[in-house]
């Protein structure tokens, strides 16, 4: 991973080149990551590999400094990797439990060149947190549980103490960086016992502060949705608004604007919402979950 980081390629081809060959996934799954159609990232990956191409023969371990100066990248990929398993892009299996451990034992082995890297803490404690649902995700027949209906008994408490030793030691370094705040946001939702006693107002300032360091349309969304529980529904559908364009590609963006929609009273255009969602290729279970909840705008 530290070899594809090599600084004659941009940061985008880096991480498309090293899911592609290192992680080995399809075109459509690295695009989906990205948030961009599947044709751009297919040129980007050529594009990545052509350039590669000519700098092959320097392509040979780094040195500690050379690893220094990509350690970022190198963390994005183990992000990306996470993600994969925790939201599968496609296919039958939401979850991929043998990705997330993987990209957790890549972390470990990271922190271990690093000790000293607050960011690389934050991640390991955000993976873990994540990590630690994946129990209460799914029911007994396969289908998706919203985190506001999990069984919270269910979640790992090994793992949540081991993510808030980590973030905590993070935090003490005094240079909050994007996976702390985000191993933070996570770490909010697992210590509420019970979904009602979660402090979406603490989620909501730390997605703010979130959008102001490293500004992305999915912080956005993400940020839209402790708006609505902070305010009400159309308080998250006006902060939406401005994602229209740059996450059409998203299926989250469709999903969360449906619900969203259905919450603010109007189930027509919460239905149109979510059969776009069902166009932008959801794993089994995901397009499950939409059908049903179609079935309930419907009723209503």
């Amino acid at each position: 991973m530290f070899m594809c980081c090599h600084p004659e390629l941009s940061l985008q081809d880096q991480l498309a080149l090293a899911l592609k060959v290192i992680g080995g996934f399809s075109v459509n799954k690295i695009a989906r990551a990205f948030v961009v159609k599947p044709k751009a990232m297919e040129q980007r990956i050529t594009r990545a590999k052509k350039k590669a191409g000519t700098v092959v023969v320097r392509l040979e371990t780094p040195t500690l400094k050379e690893r220094t100066a990509r350690v970022d990248a190198v963390c994005v990929m183990a992000y990306l990797l996470f993600n994969e398993g925790y939201s599968a892009t496609g296919g039958d299996a939401h979850i991929r439990s043998e990705l997330c451990e993987e990209a957790i034992r890549l972390v470990r082995l990271l922190l271990t060149l690093f000790p000293s890297q607050a960011e690389v803490m934050g991640l390991l404690a955000l993976c873990l947190f994540q990590h630690s649902r994946r129990d209460a995700r799914l029911g007994d027949d396969n289908s998706l549980i919203p985190l506001d209906l999990q069984d919270r008994s269910l979640w790992n408490r090994q793992e949540i103490a081991e993510g808030r030793v980590l973030l905590e030691k993070a935090l003490r370094h005094g240079r909050a960086g994007p996976y702390q705040i985000q191993a933070a946001i996570a770490a909010v939702h697992c210590a509420a016992d019970r979904a009602e006693n979660t402090d979406w107002g603490e989620i909501e300032k730390l997605y703010e502060v979130l959008e102001q360091i490293q500004p992305s349309p999915v912080v956005s969304l993400n940020r839209a949705v402790a708006l609505s529980k902070v305010k009400d529904a159309r308080a998250g559908l006006d902060h939406l608004e401005t994602l229209s364009q740059s996450l059409a590609n998203y299926l989250y963006f469709h999903t969360t604007r449906a619900s969203l929609l259905n919450e603010a009273g109007f189930p027509v255009e919460a239905i149109a919402a979510y059969k776009q969602a069902l166009l932008l290729s959801p794993t089994g279970q995901e397009a499950d979950h939409i059908r049903e909840q179609i079935d309930r705008c419907t009723r209503a």
